[in-house]
């Protein structure tokens, strides 16, 4: 019994499980530049010399099973020189590849010039049918405005008693001839579409709200307000263009200066509006409209001088024909202020059909 207990078993030892130093990734799978996958066909073959660098790398690294890793592994060749680095680094982006999609590059690259071509034969479509009437330059004329400009000329379309002079400025050329109006950046006299369209939008959407805060709103106020507001500036337009052709005015103004001089309404009609919004009493009501008829009013008069009696010594040299107030009969020239007042008047019929809403 003692010789029993002497002889103990000799300690287990478990086997240390060894694992491979490096697993070779598996081949990815072609995706298309959007990220989507492609399972239409196997992935190609790689280049041969591909192929060598894997099975190389495969070979390097790979471990059997069963054995340490410590008998197969090579000491870490020095590192790559920093010049090989930095030319790594900067390896060009890869271009597009048209084939992800199922297109070759001579279907991309028609189809790519067929765009070209639409897109210039619709510019310069637009360009034979609109640009007469409103030319792009003269649309970026118009807009070329800034804040401090914004802000003056509000405050000028308000109160234009406290503001002179009224003549619009010219950009003249070495010989001392006008060329072209400054920009509204530059003049404060010179119209813009910026304020009258801002103004135009606004009026729109505070028609809508106070039809919200009178439980009465629609979709179809937008449409009402809009087509109100249009057709009280084609009207205005059409006014004054053939007053213009009954008198033979033939000055240098375009037909954005005409809509932009009688978009400004839409400021004194907005300030109308506001003043109903504050639940003002009706006779305070009546007399801000009143007031702002007049400073528009006063405003269109002084404004639409300079196009139905225009200074020669501000004529444009590109305009065809030059008109000079030197040369008006006194009665002519009393029915070109004639029908100034007769514009100005007019606004009250505009500006009162604006406020009913």
């Amino acid at each position: 019994m003692s010789n029993f207990a002497s002889h103990t078993p000799p300690p287990l030892r478990h086997p240390v499980p060894t694992h491979p130093a490096y697993i070779p990734e598996p081949p990815p799978t072609p995706v298309s530049p959007q990220g989507y996958q492609r399972y239409s066909s196997s992935p190609g073959p790689p280049p041969p010399q591909q192929q060598q660098q894997q099975h190389h790398a495969y070979a390097s690294h790979h471990v059997p099973a069963y054995t340490s890793p410590f008998q197969h592994s090579q000491p870490p060749g020095p590192p790559p020189p920093p010049h090989q680095q930095q030319q790594q680094h900067h390896i060009p982006a890869p271009q597009p590849d048209f084939a992800a999609w199922g297109m070759n590059d001579a279907t991309a690259q028609f189809g790519m010039q067929l765009g070209h071509s639409a897109v210039a034969a619709g510019q310069d479509y637009v360009q034979r049918n609109f640009g007469t009437i409103f030319p792009s330059t003269t649309l970026k004329h118009h807009f070329n405005v800034s804040n401090s400009y914004v802000i003056y000329k509000l405050k000028l379309v308000l109160f234009p008693w406290l503001h002179k002079p009224w003549a619009r400025k010219v950009r003249r050329s070495e010989q001392g001839q006008a060329t072209e109006w400054q920009s509204p950046r530059e003049d404060l006299n010179s119209p813009d579409l910026y304020i009258p369209l801002m103004a135009f939008v606004t009026y729109i959407l505070l028609c809508a709200l106070l039809a919200g805060l009178q439980k009465q709103f629609h979709t179809k106020v937008l449409g009402e307000a809009a087509s109100r507001a249009l057709i009280v500036v084609i009207l205005d337009l059409a006014f004054v263009k053939l007053g213009c052709y009954f008198l033979n005015v033939q000055g240098s103004s375009q037909v954005v200066d005409l809509i932009a001089y009688g978009g400004y309404k839409f400021v004194g009609v907005i300030f109308t509006l506001l003043a109903s919004f504050l639940h003002f009493p009706s006779i305070l009501n009546t007399l801000v409209f009143i007031y702002a008829f007049l400073a528009n009013a006063f405003f269109l008069l002084r404004s639409l001088r300079s196009v139905v009696l225009p200074d020669p010594s501000l004529q444009l040299a590109s305009n065809p024909n030059p008109t000079s107030t030197a040369t008006l009969t006194s009665a002519a020239r009393r029915r070109r202020i004639t029908f100034l007042f007769l514009e100005a008047v007019c606004q009250v019929l505009y500006m009162g059909a604006l406020v009913r809403i």
